[in-house]
This record gives C-alpha cells, sequence and structure tokens, in this order.
C-alpha cells in the first residue's frame, strides 16, 4: 500500500508539470482548463443572480472599459511571446458588484468581479487598472488550479504518513506537525508568491494597455492606509503592504520598458 500511494504521488506530479508561459517555470497543476473553466463559468452565474450586479452607470462602464484594455493587452502579449491561441478559451466578462466589502476577483476563464466598496481605494480609471491587472493575471497564469493541485498533493501527504505510522500516539504527533509544517512552511508561501507574481504580470499588463505602473505603489499605500491588524508575514497568505510598496515601485520601470516593445510609449495616470 505504501509503495502504490508513492508511486501514485510521483506519477501525480510528473504528468502535471506545465510550464508558466509567464516565467518559463514548471508549475503544479493536476487540472486543465477543460475541466476548470465550465465549472467557474456556472459559479460565476450564479454568483451573479445572488448579488446586485450594478449596470449602466460611469462606475461600471468603467469597469468594463478597462477589463477590455487589459484583456487586449494580455492577448497582445501572448501572441508576441509565442502562445497564440492561449486565451481562446476565455469567455471574458466584467461586473461591478454593489456591496462595501473592498475586493474584487477573476475567476478562471477571465470571469471578473469588482466591488463598489473597492472603488474608493482605486480613485480612478488607472488604480482600476492596477487592481485589475492583478486579478486577471492570476487567472492567466492558472494560481487557482496551482493551488487546487497543492493542496491535493498536501492532502495525499497526510493520507501516507496516516498509513505508513502505525502507533498512533507518533500518527497524532506527526498529524500536528504536518498541518503546521505544510501550512507555515508550504501553502502560505506558495499563495504569497501568487500575489507577488500576480503583481508583477499586472504591472506589466496595465502597462501595456497605456496605463501608468507608477499608481500601483501608490493604491497599496492608501490600502495600507486603511488600517486593519494583519498577520506577520510569514503567516499570511499575502505578502505585507510594505513588501508590495517596495517591489511595484521597483518593477513599474521595468513594466514601461516592456510596455515600449509593443509600441507604448506615453501612461495614463
Amino acid at each position: 500500500m505504501k509503495r502504490v500511494i508513492l508511486a501514485t504521488v510521483i506519477l501525480l506530479v510528473a504528468d502535471a508539470c506545465r510550464t508558466n508561459p509567464f516565467t518559463g517555470q514548471k508549475t503544479l497543476n493536476f487540472y486543465p482548463n477543460s475541466q476548470i473553466f465550465p465549472t467557474a463559468f456556472a459559479q460565476y452565474d450564479e454568483f451573479l443572480k445572488e448579488h446586485k450586479v450594478v449596470k449602466g452607470t460611469a462606475d461600471a462602464k468603467m469597469i468594463t472599459k478597462v477589463g477590455q484594455r487589459i484583456s487586449a493587452a494580455a492577448e497582445r502579449w501572448f501572441n508576441a511571446n509565442g502562445y497564440p491561441g492561449y486565451l481562446k478559451d476565455y469567455r471574458w466578462e466584467y461586473n461591478l458588484v454593489d456591496d462595501k466589502t473592498v475586493n474584487a476577483w477573476c475567476m478562471p476563464g477571465g470571469k471578473i468581479v469588482f466591488y463598489t466598496g473597492i472603488l474608493p481605494i482605486c480613485q480612478d480609471e488607472a488604480g482600476i487598472a492596477v487592481v485589475m491587472g492583478h486579478e486577471v493575471a492570476h487567472a492567466l497564469a492558472n494560481h487557482g488550479s496551482q493551488r487546487m493541485s497543492a493542496s491535493t498533493l498536501q492532502q495525499l501527504g497526510a493520507v501516507a504518513g496516516n498509513i505508513a505510522i502505525e502507533d498512533p500516539q507518533t500518527r497524532e504527533i506527526f498529524n500536528q506537525a504536518y498541518g503546521i509544517g505544510t501550512e507555515v512552511g508550504g501553502m502560505l508561501p506558495f499563495s504569497r508568491s501568487h500575489e507577488t507574481e500576480a503583481d508583477r504580470i499586472g504591472l506589466q499588463l496595465m502597462a501595456i494597455a497605456g496605463y501608468d505602473p507608477d499608481v500601483a505603489a501608490e493604491l497599496w499605500k492608501r490600502m495600507k492606509a486603511q488600517g486593519g491588524s494583519a498577520p506577520p508575514e510569514f503567516l499570511s497568505t499575502h505578502p505585507s503592504n510594505d513588501t508590495r510598496i517596495a517591489n511595484l515601485t521597483q518593477w513599474a520601470p521595468l513594466a514601461k520598458e516592456e510596455a515600449r516593445k509593443f509600441g507604448v510609449t506615453t501612461f495614463q495616470k
């Protein structure tokens, strides 16, 4: 049984390595888009039925406008970098939802929601582009399916450990140590790396779309000013505000340089 589980894990990992187009690195991904997208689209439609979608206002139109520019920038980037047709199964949709939550998200396949609660922090079109670029980047880099894959692997490791350890007391100690160790030492850093990657990719997308990437660090300064307690970075799913501000400030000139490859030389603030 132990050998069977080990062989299963090895086969799963070997078969699940896919290349991240933005980094060129191999990533763990058990779930193809053909399996993820239909479920995501159905969940998105259900979400819209259950929430108040804002239609026809200046803010709603701006969400759509920025979304279309960001998705067009993504299309240009993939075509220029040897990935024509990468977005063929995406079904882009941009909706503003009346909710005080300070959040936005993009589901696999390009289904986007902005909450009205984040608009005051965005302030303007370029600020919306910062958030839009970041959320779209998560979808383009398949971060959702990667997290699902990592969780599956974590669960398989727990099962293997419980089968391998026969002593009940030792098994209990293993389960406690394994849970904490894989979360703090594995899943949380994994999640933070996704957030950092989405920040960097998002900057490039917004710059190619013609928005000034310098705006991103300023937005996160406003986010930091919202206050509220946060756990230490090593216990969080996200980098700290200070880390993000420093990264975004450093990467903004590089994003402009990338945009110039596409003929974009002026940027909307």
